[in-house]
C-alpha cells in the first residue's frame, strides 16, 4: 500500500466510466450508509483465495472465472445462482478430471452490475439514449427517464450481493457441492446433449473412484475437500464510490481490504496510469486483475505491474489478456516476454470473449464460439511457445438455454438468435456451449 494512500484519495485523479450522478447529496448520502453496512466478504477469505492464485501464478493450478456479463435486478433468485453454479462446478470438473490440475474457481457474480462502454450515448430504435451502464446506475429500459442514473441503486445492488452471497455459502458449503452429488450438478436441457452424456460419463468414474478409495478403508467423510468447494467472488471495480464506502482497514494487519468481493478487476477503458482506478486498487490487499488489450504498450504493462504489486507477491496480479482471435497472436507474446523477463509473479489469464464481439446480419450482438476458442488456443500456444503457465480463462456464461453466442456442437444459428437472447449487455455462452468449452480447455492444458 503507498504510504499516503487511503480509500477516498482517488478522488484526486483522473475519473473515466463514472456516472454523471444528478444530485450528488443524495449519492453521498448513499455512500455514507454503505459505509456502514457489513462485509459482504471477510480479510481471511481474501487471503486465502491469493494463496490460491499463487499456486497459478506458479504453475500448479489453473484459474477459472466465470459468471454473467452483468448481473441483473431482474432475475435474481436461488435458482438462477443455482443453475449458474452447476455450469461453474461442471466446468471445473471436467478440467481437473481431465488435466490432474486443481482449478481455482471465480465467479463473476455477487456485485458485477456496472458495465463501462465505449460511448456514453447509443441508439435504441431510432432513439438516441445514455449507454446503458448496469442496474447499480438505472434502469434498462429504452426511455430517458430509465437511463437516469439514481443512487439508490447502489444500495440495492449492495443487497442484492449480500443475498447471493448467502445463497452460494449455502450451496458451496452444504451437500449441493459435495463430489458425490457430481450427477445433480448437470442441466436438464443439457442433459441428452453430446456435453451433458460425455459429463455423466465422467461424473459415474468419479462415483466409481469415491467407492473404491472407500472401499480400500479410506474414510471419504473426514475428507474436507470432497463435501464443499470454494467459489469465489469477483467484479470490475467500476464505481470507485460503491468499492471504497466497502473497503476497511484490518486491525491485526493494518491492511485495507475492498470487502465488496474477494477480487476485483480493472477494466480495458479504465486502465490509465494516473487514472483514479489504478490508484483505488493500488492501495486495497485484494488480488486485483488487470484487463490487457490489444492497445496495451509493454512498458506501459510493466509500470502497471509495479504500481500495483510492487513486492512482487505472487497471487496479488493476475493480468488478463483480451485482444481478440485476430490480434492475440501478435500483441501478446511481446507483453508475456516482457512480463516474464522482469520476474513479476502473475496470473495470466485469457477472456476470449470480449475482443470476439459483432454484429450479426440479424441485428443482435453475439460472438462465435469458434472465435472463443481459438483465442484461447493461441493464448496456450504462446505460452508454452514462451516457456510460461497459461494461468486460466475468463468467460462469460450462463446457466440458463439461451442462444446468445452462435456454434456450440448443437450450432446456434444466426436464425435462431432472437429465440433466447437474454442477456442485458453482452452475450454469453449457453451451459451447453460452456462445457463444451470445458472439455476443449482440458485437452490444451494436457498437451
Amino acid at each position: 500500500m503507498p504510504s499516503d494512500w487511503n480509500p477516498w484519495d482517488w478522488e484526486g485523479y483522473r475519473l473515466d466510466q463514472q456516472p454523471d450522478w444528478p444530485d450528488p447529496e443524495a449519492l453521498s448520502a448513499v455512500l455514507k450508509e454503505l459505509a456502514t453496512r457489513s462485509p459482504l466478504v471477510y480479510p481471511s477469505e481474501i487471503e486465502e483465495l491469493r494463496g490460491s492464485l499463487a499456486k497459478a501464478a506458479n504453475g500448479k493450478a489453473f484459474v477459472l472465472q466465470a459468471g454473467d456479463c452483468a448481473e441483473s435486478f431482474h432475475d435474481h433468485s436461488a435458482t438462477a445462482i443455482r443453475a449458474k453454479l452447476k455450469v461453474i462446478l461442471q466446468m471445473a470438473v471436467v478440467l481437473t478430471y481431465s488435466s490432474g490440475v486443481s482449478v481455482v474457481k471465480i465467479g463473476r457474480i455477487a456485485g458485477q452490475f456496472a458495465k463501462p462502454r465505449s460511448s456514453p450515448m447509443e441508439e435504441v430504435d431510432g432513439v438516441e439514449l445514455p449507454s446503458f451502464r448496469g442496474h447499480i446506475v438505472h434502469a434498462d429500459e429504452a426511455t430517458a427517464a430509465a437511463r437516469r442514473p439514481e443512487p439508490e441503486r447502489l444500495l440495492r445492488a449492495y443487497e442484492q450481493s449480500r443475498s447471493t452471497v448467502q445463497i452460494l455459502k449455502a450451496l458451496t458449503e452444504g451437500g449441493f457441492s459435495d463430489l458425490s452429488q457430481a450427477h445433480m450438478w448437470n442441466l436438464d436441457f443439457v442433459e441428452s446433449s453430446p456435453e451433458g452424456e460425455r459429463y455423466e460419463a465422467v461424473a459415474a468414474e468419479i462415483d466409481r473412484a469415491l467407492k473404491f478409495m472407500a472401499a480400500c478403508g479410506i474414510d471419504l467423510s473426514t475428507e474436507e475437500v470432497l463435501h464443499k468447494v470454494d467459489i469465489w467472488t469477483s467484479h470490475e471495480a467500476l464505481l470507485l464510490g460503491y468499492e471504497a464506502a466497502l473497503t476497511r482497514r484490518d486491525r491485526s494487519s493494518g491492511r485495507y481490504y475492498d470487502l465488496s468481493a474477494h477480487s476485483v478487476w480493472v477494466g480495458e477503458r479504465t486502465r490509465s496510469l494516473d487514472g483514479g482506478h489504478l490508484r483505488f486498487v493500488s492501495g486495497i490487499a485484494n488480488p486485483i486483475g488487470i484487463k490487457v488489450g490489444p492497445t496495451m504498450a509493454a512498458a506501459e504493462l510493466l509500470e502497471i505491474c509495479e504500481m500495483v504489486n510492487p513486492d512482487r507477491i505472487p497471487g496479488r496480479l493476475t493480468l488478463v489478456s483480451r485482444m481478440g482471435t485476430g490480434l492475440v497472436e501478435e500483441r501478446l507474446p511481446e507483453l508475456v516476454r516482457a512480463v516474464r523477463d522482469a520476474g513479476h509473479p502473475v496470473v495470466w489469464l485469457c477472456d476470449p470473449m470480449h475482443g470476439n464481439t459483432f454484429t450479426s446480419e440479424t441485428g443482435y450482438k453475439t460472438r462465435r464460439f469458434e472465435d472463443i476458442f481459438a483465442e484461447i488456443a493461441s493464448f496456450f500456444g504462446i505460452h508454452r511457445r514462451l516457456g510460461t503457465w497459461a494461468g486460466g480463462v475468463h468467460i462469460e456464461l450462463t446457466g440458463e438455454d439461451v442462444t446468445e453466442c452462435l456454434g456450440g456442437s448443437l450450432e446456434v444459428l444466426q436464425s435462431e438468435l432472437c429465440r433466447a437472447y437474454d442477456t442485458i449487455c453482452d452475450p454469453r455462452l449457453n451451459a451447453r456451449q460452456s462445457l463444451d468449452l470445458a472439455y476443449r480447455v482440458a485437452e490444451l492444458l494436457i498437451h
